[in-house]
């Protein structure tokens, strides 16, 4: 039985390839062109005798009547093209003089040869194909092996993030635990070196006030100058430090104001009363005359320019005299020289706080400890949350259907070309930096998948990066296509600050079709 069906195909197939057809007609439509019955218009508008087709006059709307003329001008020519792919081409380009089809079957009125070279297109296609093919089926090996390793990576950063997020609870209680021991340690800590330091600043404030009463004492003196261990309006009066409103003399009434309105004033009232408010202004007997006399010394400066230099006198026309200096120098050691030199001469190790004691460096270092304790707890924790954010973000990206653009996270891949080299940073972002050394300008941060509807993971959208001057933020296209490697193959600008790559990838090849599916056959 299956013998007679095989026969009956055979015997069929061998009679159609009996009946003429009418030029310019495929087989697949050769049973509507019947020689000896009417021509129905493949619109099924009219109907014509067979004579009417290919009679170099269009006669069906659909121009269906003239497929091996040119007549109508929207008539189909069917190039058979054995060894190669048919096609169909319009019926106006039939006698052109360009041979369209590559068997030449559309140039048939011989007004030009045309050369049948369809075997060797067949051939270059076939090769093409094949080419096409193998690496279709290397770049598929290897998806099936991403996809493979996705999903393996995808199960196992679900498995940690359990893990991480079961120990988080663990590492916030701890934290919790390590910081009420730190705030429990660094309460005594606290109270001791407060202490420690209430102290040291008492001590230092005594030791102010105790030298504040010496220089009083030593000011007393200097201005109890009949030493009758008082200081009265007279002695106040002959200093012009007191002068206050800088007339020349010091008043009685200045002086009182000194006195804080006292006719005179013992040791006890001076340091208690006289002293607080005259401390600052006060200047030792013997020195306060220096600042009053330099305008003399000035004017006598100018008054004495056009003395000729000579040996023994400066630039200054003062003349120099080494014994003099040294009397000067003694004039001036007055009081507050006396306590530059002393405040000079104490040793720095007087002025700072002295070590905490025993006990109080026991509680700080409990609380140092308690300090670190807490901060490898807290350190802890952060690290936990950091690797639970990164897990987390992993997991929300899509990566395709199952996980076969996974491999390109993490991972940067260059293309350089005559000015720049690009750089793309899978789910990142997207640079470009001068070929010959410059700063480096985001061309866009990772955005979405951006594919047409039919077919998502086409392409990728970077966007938001650097913005152009007087124009939008840079963005960036990347078109996927399938490759036995992962690498940029191209960069371009298709339009002002927005770029294209063309990216290469195993994760986008398809399994390779079988070889029975090529368009490529011989035509009867």
């Amino acid at each position: 039985m299956k013998y007679s069906i095989v026969f009956v195909i055979l015997s069929l197939s061998s009679c159609l390839a009996t009946v003429p057809r009418p030029r310019g007609v495929s087989i697949s439509m050769a049973s509507y062109y019947q020689p000896g019955a009417k021509f129905r218009c493949l619109d099924g508008t009219k109907e014509y005798p067979f004579e009417y087709v290919n009679d170099d006059y269009c006669d069906c709307p659909d121009g269906s009547d003239e497929p091996g003329t040119s007549a109508c001008q929207n008539g189909k020519f069917h190039c058979t093209n054995a060894g190669y792919r048919p096609t169909n081409i319009l019926s106006s380009r039939v006698n052109d003089g360009i041979c369209d089809c590559c068997d030449g079957t559309d140039e048939w009125d011989g007004n030009i040869e045309c050369v049948n070279n369809c075997k060797e297109l067949g051939k270059k296609m076939r090769e093409e194909a094949d080419r096409v093919r193998l690496l279709q089926e290397a770049g598929y090996q290897k998806k099936l092996q991403n996809i493979k390793e996705g999903k393996q990576m995808r199960e196992e950063k679900k498995v940690e993030l359990e893990e991480l997020q079961k120990s988080k609870v663990d590492l916030e209680a701890s934290k919790d635990e390590m910081e009420a021991r730190k705030n429990e340690a660094e309460t005594p800590e606290k109270e001791a070196k407060e202490k420690h330091e209430q102290a040291w600043n008492e001590l230092v404030e005594l030791k102010k006030a105790e030298k504040e009463k010496l220089r009083a004492e030593i000011a007393f003196a200097e201005l109890d100058t009949n030493g009758d261990s008082k200081i009265d309006v007279s002695e106040i009066k002959v200093h012009s430090m007191f002068d206050v409103d800088s007339n020349g003399e010091v008043s009685d009434e200045e002086a009182l104001e000194h006195l804080e309105e006292a006719l005179e004033a013992d040791l006890e009232h001076f340091t208690l009363k006289v002293w607080p408010n005259i401390k600052d202004v006060y200047k030792a007997p013997g020195t306060e005359s220096k600042g009053d006399n330099q305008d003399d010394v000035e004017e006598n400066k100018a008054s004495s320019s056009d003395i000729p230099e000579v040996e023994g006198y400066d630039d200054d026309d003062d003349y120099i005299d080494d014994d003099d200096d040294d009397d000067i120098d003694d004039e001036d050691d007055g009081y507050m020289d006396e306590e530059v030199k002393e405040d000079t001469g104490n040793n720095e190790e007087e002025d700072k706080m002295p070590d905490y004691d025993d006990e109080t460096k026991s509680l700080i270092a409990i609380a140092d400890e308690a300090r670190q304790q807490f901060t490898e707890a807290d350190n802890n924790l952060r690290d936990t949350e950091n690797k639970i954010r990164d897990l987390e973000s992993y997991l929300g990206n899509d990566y395709g259907p199952e996980d076969e653009y996974s491999i390109l996270k993490d991972n940067c891949y260059e293309y350089t070309d005559r000015e720049y080299t690009y750089k793309l940073c899978a789910y990142s972002r997207a640079t470009q930096r001068p070929k010959n050394g410059g700063s480096e300008t985001t061309l866009g941060n990772w955005g979405r998948w951006d594919g047409p509807s039919d077919d998502k993971y086409a392409a990728q959208r970077y966007e938001n990066g650097q913005g152009c001057w007087n124009g939008p933020n840079r963005s960036v296209k990347v078109h996927f296509k399938c490759g036995t490697e992962n690498r940029v193959t191209s960069a371009s600008e298709p339009s002002r600050c927005e770029y294209a790559f063309d990216f290469e990838t195993p994760s986008r090849c398809t399994a390779p079709p079988n070889r029975s599916s090529d368009d490529i056959h011989d035509e009867l």
